[in-house]
């Protein structure tokens, strides 16, 4: 069987995008990122998705992404806002989808894997460079110029289903697939329990989302 690689960060996107892989006949390797973000729920749920969703092997990679900071996301003292924010906002982890891509793309070269599979969205998405279709593009020409497989004729395949679904196509998707999304967390500021905050953009573009979509959103809120 063909092999993939499936960034699972435990929220609602990847956990879509690896019933995408698994319903395309990949056995699928998810792989998640510890690198510093403000809650543990998103990676206590992409453990469970892992199992839940059979994938063959499931690693969670340390990274201090705190070590340079300049995102909500690993200084605490940046607040998460609690509005839109024009531009690209402060809830951006600068070079974090190379970062992760890059690490993949590593563990795909050793498993002689066929894809990487990412959840980048360039529709319902926060304004993050990195979840472009031209970077994606421009990554996978870097991937294909330098690894061993690329340059002996293997070619991998930066796979990004969702990039251009609204929130509601994504989850209508999901939902066909048999995808539990009570198990997923999207929160940016999710307490310890897993329960998200529901003021963030990304809790915003979630329960949109469902709405929609015609389907109970399964969230639990903190209040």
């Amino acid at each position: 069987m063909k092999k993939a690689v499936v960034l699972l960060s435990g929220g609602l996107d990847s956990a879509t995008v690896l019933a995408i892989a698994k319903q395309q006949g990949y056995q699928c390797y998810t792989m998640s990122f510890d690198y510093g973000q403000r809650h543990r729920a998103e990676l206590n749920a992409s453990a469970i998705l892992a199992e839940a969703m059979s994938a063959v092997e499931h690693k969670v990679i340390n990274i201090d992404l705190t070590a340079i900071g300049g995102s909500a996301l690993t200084d605490n003292t940046i607040a998460v806002p609690k509005q839109h924010q024009d531009g690209i906002p402060i809830t951006y982890v600068p070079a974090r989808n190379t970062v992760f891509l890059s690490i993949a793309l590593g563990w795909a070269e050793v498993l002689e894997a066929d894809a990487i599979f990412v959840g980048v969205n360039a529709v319902d998405y926060s304004g993050y460079p990195d979840c472009r279709p031209e970077y994606i593009a421009a990554f996978e020409t870097m991937a294909n110029l330098a690894t061993k497989t690329g340059i002996e004729g293997n070619k991998l395949t930066i796979e990004t289903p969702l990039i251009d679904l609204s929130k509601q196509a994504i989850i209508e998707k999901g939902i066909s697939l048999g995808v539990d999304y009570s198990l997923t967390v999207s929160c940016y500021q999710a307490d310890s329990e897993g329960r998200a905050c529901g003021e963030c953009d990304s809790c915003r573009f979630r329960h949109e989302g469902f709405m929609q979509a015609g389907i109970a959103d399964p969230t639990r809120y903190q209040a």
